[in-house]
């Protein structure tokens, strides 16, 4: 009998597919990339029409070998990389690598690893898509040109070992800039007013909310507050309107890459890479006692909505075998796309239905259980009518003032049989006002007026910063866990209690980005770049033209910065504070987390402290010098220099000055001074 190989990338995935093929297939693993641009050079040719230079992958040649063995004895090649832009390519460097002769390979692609998908791909063979081949070559070199021109660059002008990426700076300036807008916020001052009403000898109230006249009135001051309660002694409270509606909330799609890493992030605190992590996991295949090696999910890197026909009948049954007809949604809308589509792959679900989260449980460890769990049920609500809400809306008058009270009652559950986002597991008022009538007057109890303050925008998480790269159309779902990762393992981004900060490592490298690179750092370039590759992908643009209009601005950029940026010193400042152990004038030093005090004579001498910057200010609580600090993952903060004796910290850098008004703290918000005191919120200039 013929002899087929069939090459997947992951290991992993090769015992359940020799399982599914039998005897007359040999399968084996590529382990992702053979081939890539050296690590040593450019590896780009820029005179001869940017050609790339791959070389074979350090460790690879035992894996090509064996391949290659394998191949000359096959009689048809079946490629079976990942179904991407990604593992388009990683098939094209095989033939390459390989030299397979064209007439026996094939290209063969499975969203799920199931035995019928496998089996079915077999039966439609393809050639290689060399639009998807470009557009991840175009995407690998526009990478490579942003870090090795610019990332010498920051060596020359900071320190050795930092990096510069074509989406990385753009997410550090997004952190960056959030940072710029906290720290700059100002709170304002407003107030509300809950007024508890009894209707008729009912002893429970009614919480009634001030609305305002016919239009919304913001209450900003204690003064304002007062004058309204003095308006309403002895008002009388009328029922203008009561209005009774029914509300549906449908279903959520299915998950697509950024949101399973959002409601990862959210619901199972999971950071963005070990999502990714385990998620390929569960798609690759996982032992089932009884079933063997099953791929339990779809494949994990998709911007898509779209569900198969068959998994949608699939679910459609055993929603109505499961929890009735009239839990099973006839048809369910799908995301209108404003961009290309990831390769058109499903979205993100369990490759069997019936397979449920609590039937495999004893297979799975504690988090993958937890994610697949996740996964099936968001699908499977995917598929489910909508939950429907009975809603009461009272519009209740005083005094020329209108209260409102407003309640609703879940009376269909619907999809939130199976599933509920984080924001429905928030407590609603579910009382039902029945016996509150239109015209009906009713007694005033207990008023709470309650003071307030805006609040600044909220540092990114993980969960909101993928969110944000995705809306503004940066990145690929492939991209953004390595984005991620990357900028916290540089240390530019700290990560505290799931917030990220800059740190002032990520600060320096941000702000030289933004001068010498405005083109690279902007949102908008970075975007339009994506939908070119995506173009590149679709066949309608040449990959070398989007390459020969990047290069010659990024080149003249990188020569203008070497002439005009001025290197920024953070190295070897010899200070006044004398080493305990040698004597010797401790200097400043830069590490991952900012700067320290080391002996100047290491190795021989290995002493290090912290290094406390002054500012100049003296510390409101004690008197001494107030210095610049460090949280452990790198975060700046203002604190005593003192401490731990004493405890005073603020994020925002204190000035000298005391308030004029309450003799309070001072501190720099933006181009403002601001009391820290909330309750005198006085601001100068």
């Amino acid at each position: 009998m013929a002899k087929n190989l069939v090459i997947v990338e992951s290991p992993a995935k090769v015992k359940t597919i020799k399982k599914f093929l039998g005897s007359n297939y040999e399968v084996l693993a590529s382990g992702g990339h053979v081939r890539d641009l050296p690590k040593s050079r450019l590896g780009v040719d820029v005179e001869h029409g940017f050609e790339p230079k791959y070389i074979t992958i350090r460790g690879k040649g035992e894996t090509l070998a064996q391949l290659r063995k394998a191949e000359k004895k096959a009689d048809k090649v079946y490629l079976a990389t990942d179904p991407d832009r990604e593992g388009e390519a990683i098939s094209w460097h095989l033939t390459e690598a390989l030299k397979i002769d064209p007439k026996k390979q094939k290209r063969i692609t499975f969203n799920e690893i199931t035995k019928s998908a496998v089996k079915e791909s077999l039966k439609h063979p393809r050639a290689i898509d060399m639009d998807l081949v470009d557009a991840q070559q175009t995407r690998r070199i526009l990478d490579r040109m942003v870090g090795y021109k610019i990332s010498p660059l920051l060596w020359k002008k900071v320190k050795r070992g930092l990096s510069a990426g074509r989406v990385q700076s753009v997410a550090l300036r997004m952190i960056g800039d959030r940072e710029d807008e906290i720290t700059a916020f100002l709170p304002e001052e407003y107030w509300t007013l809950d007024m508890e009403l009894f209707a008729g000898k009912e002893k429970k109230p009614v919480t009634a909310h001030f609305f305002g006249t016919d239009k919304k009135i913001t209450i900003s001051s204690q003064e304002e507050m007062d004058q309204l309660l003095k308006a309403l002694e002895n008002a009388e409270y009328v029922v203008e309107d009561v209005k009774k509606s029914e509300r549906t909330r449908k279903a959520p799609l299915p998950f697509t890459t950024s949101t399973l890493q959002q409601e990862a992030a959210n619901v199972l605190n999971f950071s963005t890479q070990k999502t990714m992590r385990l998620a390929q996991q569960l798609y690759e295949g996982v032992d089932i006692e009884g079933s063997g090696t099953v791929g339990l999910i779809t494949y994990l890197r998709t911007d898509s909505t779209r569900i198969a026909d068959e998994a949608a009948d699939a679910a459609k049954a055993y929603i109505s075998s499961n929890y009735g007809a009239e839990y099973a949604a006839e048809h369910t809308e799908q995301k209108k796309e404003d961009k290309k589509i990831q390769d058109a792959h499903e979205a993100i679900r369990p490759t069997d239905i019936s397979r449920t989260p609590y039937a495999v449980k004893d297979s799975l460890s504690r988090d993958l259980f937890r994610l697949y769990q996740l996964i099936w049920k968001r699908f499977t609500a995917s598929r489910m009518t909508p939950a429907r809400y009975e809603m009461t809306a009272i519009r209740i008058g005083a005094a020329g003032y209108r209260f409102t009270v407003s309640a609703s009652k879940l009376v269909f559950e619907g999809f939130r049989s199976v599933y509920t986002e984080e924001e429905d597991e928030k407590e609603e008022d579910n009382r039902i006002t029945a016996n509150i009538e239109k015209g009906m007057l009713l007694r005033a109890g207990n008023a709470d007026a309650r003071q307030h303050f805006t609040q600044p925008p909220a540092h990114y998480t993980e969960a909101s910063l993928v969110r944000a790269l995705e809306e503004k159309g940066i990145g690929r779902p492939s991209t953004y866990a390595p984005t991620i990762t990357t900028i916290i393992a540089r240390h530019y981004v700290a990560k505290e209690n799931k917030n990220l900060y800059i740190t002032e490592l990520g600060d320096v490298v941000n702000r030289i980005m933004k001068e010498a690179f405005p083109a690279i750092v902007d949102v908008n370039f970075t975007a339009n770049m994506e939908s070119l590759l995506d173009s590149v992908g679709e066949g309608k643009t040449n990959w070398k033209t989007v390459v020969e209009n990047f290069y010659p601005d990024l080149d003249e950029a990188v020569k203008a910065a070497e002439e005009n940026l001025e290197k920024v010193t953070i190295e070897d400042e010899v200070t006044d504070v004398i080493c305990e152990e040698c004597g010797r004038n401790m200097v400043v030093k830069y590490g991952r987390h900012g700067k320290f005090l080391a002996c100047p004579g290491f190795p021989d001498c290995r002493n290090t402290k912290p290094y406390l910057e002054k500012i100049g200010v003296p510390c409101p609580q004690c008197g001494k010098e107030v210095v610049i600090k460090m949280t452990k993952k790198g975060r700046r903060y203002f604190g005593c220099e003192n401490a731990p004796e004493c405890d005073f910290m603020s994020w925002a850098k204190p000035v000298r000055e005391r308030c004029p008004q309450c003799g309070g703290t001072m501190v720099e918000k933006g181009n403002r001074i601001v009391c820290e005191n909330k309750e005198c919120g006085y601001v100068s200039k």
